[in-house]
């Protein structure tokens, strides 16, 4: 996969300086398996073309992949092709010419527009030419969209469905590198990483100045942003949210500015601790499939808590989760989860006899049929005094547009509200535990709230 920056003109020199790529110099970098080369084919007064290649290696790819044990990883075409892979390995090499921040006698060519041409491929992706066209031409680009063998001397097969692209017109390096590095992840099918909240603060920054008035923003946002519980939760202000003012909205009988619109993963967390406030046995607590540590951390701030582990069967994840807790050690009154590397498909005697249990948005991510054997172990053996479960309501998803889709690549199922009552009254019947159930984030009349939660307390004496 590559990405051909071409310019011609006067002062195209002045590239290389943006880009802080010596032409004299082959780059060439190894990140983790990965090989990235930067170098100029040509390079003169009047003209320059600079070529960026990347050879991923595939098997490192699945090994930080969240679904490493399917096998269709080993043989697809997706590291290969430009996506969004192609541009998180490319992000560092850019760096400088993404940032606009060259060296102090450059800096005022940042904003110079160029003559460019900018060449990428191979694409493979759902999107038909036309579509392809409408992300690129509004933009005032010159769009040109060739198959593989039209530009290339190999082909993969006969008749392949990779597509080469060319966009050729007057615009500035950092604002063209900016638009290629939100609309390939847009062409392509699906991303390798979890879209997360950080994806809004990505949108924004390389958005800013051209996405806000982009007449296919509305498609370009659903695209980049997969996870539509993150693009429905937009925060008031930015530029991104449909239909949102650039200033904060104010109450004008009140005189008062209106609260900030707090995202749904924020309101689950702060509703887990308000019900883990209000009990009095919370000295212990276990987050099963805690990811990065977002929630545990949080837990860690909470008067009365003694002890929190932070249950995770992946490495990676786990990683990341120490570092966030690191990073809040130093403060006052902050209680240090203590990461735990396990699974919940097989005991493991740390986790037993705990005051609180908590699965935040994780039942979803596992096969249906091996639930009811979880859950048999926390009620049986872990016998914690609360379990609380949250899980997205499946009725809400019409709510975001996605009748008949999950919320996220990764969802095995999901429930209707009766079907979730349903399925935690089946599954804790023999077990001396109460339930309670409650919604998350705001409350349709129709579909109710976007997130479910059950709450079960063990009986007292039992």
């Amino acid at each position: 996969m590559q990405l051909t920056i071409k310019a011609n003109g006067k002062n195209v020199r002045v590239l290389s300086y943006l880009l802080a790529k010596n032409p004299d110099n082959l780059y060439e970098r190894q990140h983790k398996g990965h090989f990235i080369r930067f170098f100029y084919s040509k390079f003169s007064d009047q003209e320059l073309e600079a070529v960026i290649f990347v050879t991923p290696d595939p098997l490192e790819l699945v090994k930080n992949s969240a679904a490493a044990y399917d096998i269709t990883h080993y043989i697809n075409d997706r590291e290969f092709v430009v996506s969004s892979i192609f541009c998180s390995l490319v992000r560092s090499a850019l760096g400088t010419a993404l940032n606009g921040q060259p060296k102090e006698d450059y800096r005022e060519w940042v904003d110079q527009p160029f003559s460019l041409e900018f060449q990428f491929g191979p694409v493979a992706s759902t999107l038909s030419d036309q579509q392809l066209r409408d992300l690129f031409e509004p933009l005032g680009y010159e769009t040109t969209i060739a198959a593989g063998e039209a530009n290339y001397s190999f082909s993969v097969k006969a008749k392949s469905s990779a597509r080469f692209l060319s966009i050729k017109g007057e615009t500035t390096l950092q604002t063209g590198l900016r638009q290629l590095f939100v609309l390939i992840p847009v062409m392509d099918n699906y991303k390798h990483y979890f879209i997360d909240e950080k994806e809004i603060e990505k949108l924004e920054r390389y958005g800013q100045g051209w996405l806000e008035t982009h007449p296919q923003k509305q498609f370009i946002l659903r695209h980049a942003l997969r996870f539509k519980e993150i693009y429905n939760k937009l925060e008031y202000g930015s530029f991104l949210h449909p239909g949102a003012s650039s200033e904060p909205k104010t109450d004008v009988a009140a005189g008062q500015k209106a609260e900030k619109k707090v995202r749904l993963n924020e309101q689950r967390y702060q509703k887990i601790i308000d019900i883990i406030n209000q009990e009095n046995a919370k000295e212990t607590i276990v987050d099963l499939g805690s990811g990065e540590g977002k929630l545990a951390v949080q837990l860690g701030c909470v008067n009365g808590v003694k002890e929190i582990l932070a249950v995770e069967p992946s490495e990676y994840a786990s990683l990341q989760a120490l570092e966030r807790f690191q990073k809040r050690e130093q403060k006052p009154g902050f209680l240090v989860p203590t990461p735990v590397f396990s699974s919940l498909f097989y005991y493991d005697e740390r986790l037993a006899n705990k005051d609180i249990m908590i699965l935040c948005e994780v039942i979803e991510h596992i096969d249906e049929y091996r639930l009811p054997k979880i859950i048999e172990m926390i009620f049986k053996d872990y016998r914690p005094k609360m379990l609380i479960i949250t899980t997205p309501n499946k009725e809400y998803n019409d709510v975001y547009d996605l009748r008949g889709h999950f919320r996220h690549d990764d969802h095995r199922f999901e429930w209707t509200r009766a079907e979730f009552r349903r399925w935690c009254e089946q599954n804790s019947g023999d077990y001396p535990y109460e339930l309670t159930f409650d919604g998350i984030g705001e409350e349709h009349e129709a579909y109710g709230c976007p997130t479910q939660l059950c709450k079960f307390v063990r009986k007292e004496g039992e």
